[in-house]
């Protein structure tokens, strides 16, 4: 597999398990009635600060559980005006740090910048999709190849999904000096191969070719009925009699019948007496088959009537007649080959395709307008995406109750997107963002409070969603050197210690021991922690155990039981902080 290299790589491909470890603080609440300091209980997220450290906070609650993941990256067109600042512990890289990655690079050219950065946040955001997850890309043409290789190599070429084009404008330029460009990507990768996009409503239009002529119990299309394979399916090539002229019938070179031939038998009987038949028709079928006529496989009988043809076409003429024709029926008025019924009822949604037109998924003008009528005519953000676009996103990709996931929230529209379709369909999606601008208070969630309590005036007003969000900070690191910051909070040390050992969410524990975790695959957790003091494993700390297990692990700073003692009990001794495991 095709690999890139760049200035840094091999100093930013493993830098996500050097990123510090952050709690999230929890700044403020909102719903429908306002902001306030009181934790309102919302599993919707507004995450502020660098997305690396954010993404990596989100680790222990959320590793493996977001179903979609959109992300709009800077597209390192030069003009942007984005900062590459990770802590990375090179010279090479440190020498650029800060400053604004332009067009002409003084240090790392600014492609090697934007891997740097783009690398190992992939990396952490594969960790956070679910297996049944799949993460959305924006880019344009700038870093798509770029972008494509490291997506290989982060996810797998296997896992690969589509290079979709998206209608981003509504009308042709004319005043380009090149080919216009009217689209931009979207980069599909799932967690695991073979992932399969929802199907989206069907149309008017695609349900227009199903009729009812011969007067069937509900709508269908004419359909082919041979399938691809006859040399790999050689007992699904055999003849067919047709009732009204007596012909023998065989699939196409290469192909072969799309049943076998029991079902086919009776799908024939509802025109008429059929029987299976030995024919010595090795020759034809062999033709089929694309093999010499020794090879083709033996003993594979033909449906034939089993009544004088005029018998046969007597009767068909009849069934032709009163109409409700079998799943298999003759075209042009019964003298024409053979045909397949398929039902509308059965063909379900359409498939999405690599090409999304404006029409459905919105363009940038929009977007635009959108912002502004949100932001009272105040123009507040320069790329925004239309709110359509994300939606279309989650109808693919998701479903009422998913986690969508958006590090690069710029403008806020994928809350905006996951509040408009909850409140549509009545869903239960939750949306987590990350911004690390100095606009993600006063932009990314104002303009999701605004979409909650609605916007606008008079005639142009727009009813609020309703919903709800908590806006977070990044705390304080978990481990100051090696040592634990004894200004975190306990709680989110437990939470912490229970991911790394279980990699399961964490719940607070109803034990009676204060110190209790939980219990997960029968093995019970302490961490024995006292922020101000010095902890002992001891005998009249194991005298507070009252939860059966069938063994158990505790953190504690210090252990007085010999470590024989300790076996025969069944329990392992983990020293704060050395024994707590890095993210």
């Amino acid at each position: 597999m095709p690999t890139l290299e760049w200035i840094g790589k091999s100093k930013v491909i493993n830098h996500h398990q050097d990123v510090p470890f952050r709690v999230l603080e929890r700044k403020y609440s909102f719903d429908e009635n306002g902001q306030h300091d009181e934790d309102n209980g919302s599993e919707n997220m507004i995450i502020r600060g660098d997305n690396l450290e954010a993404l990596k906070a989100l680790l222990p609650r959320y590793e493996g559980r977001v179903k979609c993941i959109y992300i709009d990256p800077p597209y390192n067109t030069g003009n942007e005006g984005w900062v590459y600042n990770d802590n990375v512990n090179d010279p090479k890289i440190k020498k650029g740090l800060g400053e604004v990655v332009g067009k002409e690079g003084e240090d790392l050219t600014r492609h090697d910048k934007w891997l740097c950065m783009m690398y190992p946040r992939l990396k952490l955001l594969q960790k956070l999709l679910a297996d049944d997850g799949v993460i959305f890309i924006s880019i344009d043409d700038t870093e798509y190849a770029n972008l494509k290789l490291i997506c290989d190599e982060i996810f797998g070429s296997n896992c690969f999904v589509s290079n979709i084009s998206w209608q981003r404008t509504y009308s042709t330029r004319n005043d380009s000096k090149g080919i216009v460009n009217e689209v931009e990507h979207l980069v599909v990768y799932s967690k695991q191969p073979n992932w399969s996009p929802n199907k989206l409503p069907r149309t008017a239009e695609m349900d227009s070719i199903y009729k009812n002529p011969d007067n069937d119990d509900m709508p269908w299309a004419s359909d082919n009925p041979f399938a691809p394979g006859a040399f790999t399916h050689q007992g699904m090539v055999y003849a067919i009699q047709h009732p009204f002229t007596g012909k023998l019938l065989y699939p196409t070179n290469g192909r072969c019948w799309t049943f076998e031939q029991t079902q086919m038998l009776e799908f024939m009987r509802g025109w008429g007496n059929y029987e299976l038949r030995e024919l010595d028709d090795s020759h034809e079928r062999a033709t089929v088959c694309g093999v010499k006529d020794d090879e083709v496989r033996q003993g594979v009988k033909a449906i034939i009537l089993s009544e004088p043809i005029e018998v046969a076409a007597a009767k068909a003429r009849e069934i032709y007649n009163r109409g409700k024709w079998p799943k298999f029926y003759f075209t042009k008025n019964g003298f024409g080959g053979i045909r397949r019924k398929t039902y509308l009822e059965n063909v379900g949604g359409k498939l999405p395709t690599n090409f999304w037109a404006f029409t459905e998924t919105g363009h940038t003008d929009e977007a635009k307008k959108e912002m502004l009528a949100i932001f009272d005519g105040k123009a507040t953000f320069d790329t925004p995406k239309p709110h359509r676009l994300i939606e279309f996103v989650l109808k693919v990709a998701g479903n009422e109750n998913s986690l969508i996931l958006d590090s690069f929230a710029g403008s806020g529209t994928t809350a905006h997107a996951v509040l408009n379709m909850n409140k549509a369909d009545g869903g239960h999606r939750k949306f987590i963002l990350v911004e690390m601008m100095d606009y993600a208070d006063s932009i990314t969630a104002e303009r999701v409070k605004r979409v909650i309590r609605g916007y606008g005036e008079g005639k142009n007003a727009v009813e609020g969603t309703g919903g709800n969000f908590s806006f977070y900070d990044l705390g304080e690191p978990l481990l100051v050197g090696d040592c634990l910051n004894e200004a975190v909070a306990p709680e989110k040390i437990r939470e912490y210690i229970w991911f790394m050992e279980t990699k399961q969410p964490y719940a607070t524990s109803s034990g009676g021991n204060p110190y209790y975790l939980g219990k997960h695959n029968s093995i019970g957790y302490y961490f024995y922690y006292e922020p101000q003091r010095v902890t002992v494993l001891d005998y009249t700390f194991l005298a507070t155990i009252t939860e059966k297990t069938s063994g158990t692990i505790i953190y504690a700073d210090r252990c007085s039981i010999t470590e024989d003692k300790l076996a025969q009990m069944g329990i392992v001794f983990k020293k704060i902080p050395r024994d707590i495991s890095r993210l």
